[in-house]
């Protein structure tokens, strides 16, 4: 298992491009300005992607997934507690988002909300991933339906042969998301953090912006999670 990232020009979001041996492949958090990147990156390396997946339902997290999805011919995933975000995606934000909208405007690729979506509510396998070895964390805190994606193969299946965590904004290297922006919750989030806390400490941490780390360095060094 191959894990490839491509970093959005909006807001530092990690869009993580994640491929089997055999080339099927899905793609975690398409952030604003990446598609021709990813294209790119598909074709030259012959992948066959087979979905895209939102940690959760944020614009920078989301923000080319229509057009992914009809290049592709691939659908959406997230959490059916964020969908809602899609079809408002600075409303949702609340004050925030009437700062970022400028912002991401200027990227010259206009926001429209992706038609092909596929959501989840209880924890399992991710949909459309049958044999990738992903299944999902219900992971709330910084919105309603944030989602870590675990991936948790044989291990000559994972990256560096361990478990692999897309956090999203729940877990960063160091710290965690934010919890006051609209549908963010203190208390679901410490719960959600106790969890990922009892990851194999080897657990490699991919979160949706900034450096990876390892359960094993966020138990020790990041206050939140030896809180």
């Amino acid at each position: 298992m191959i894990v490839r990232t491509v970093v959005s020009p909006f807001l530092g979001t990690n869009c993580y491009v994640l491929s089997a041996d055999d080339g099927r492949t899905v793609v975690v958090d398409p952030g604003a300005g990446v598609v021709g990147d990813l294209l790119a990156l598909v074709l030259d390396h012959g992948l066959a992607p087979v979905a895209l997946l939102a940690t959760h339902g944020h614009v920078d997290h989301t923000w080319s997934a229509a057009a992914l999805s009809r290049a592709w011919g691939v659908p959406l995933v997230l959490h059916e507690e964020d969908a809602y975000r899609l079809d408002d995606p600075f409303g949702t934000l609340g004050p925030l988002g009437q700062q970022l909208a400028p912002l991401a405007g200027s990227l010259g690729d206009p926001y429209s909300a992706p038609v092909d979506v596929r959501t989840f509510g209880e924890d399992g396998p991710v949909p459309l991933t049958e044999g990738l070895g992903l299944r999902t964390l219900h992971s709330p805190g910084h919105t309603q339906g944030s989602t870590v994606y675990l991936l948790e193969g044989p291990a000559d299946s994972r990256p560096a042969g361990g478990a692999a965590a897309f956090t999203g904004d729940v877990l960063f290297a160091g710290t965690v998301g934010r919890t006051d922006l609209p549908g963010g919750d203190p208390e679901a989030m410490r719960t959600s953090l106790a969890r990922l806390a009892g990851l194999e400490e080897g657990t490699t941490v991919l979160p949706g912006h900034g450096a990876s780390s390892t359960i094993a360095v966020e138990r020790r060094s990041n206050p939140y999670l030896r809180g």
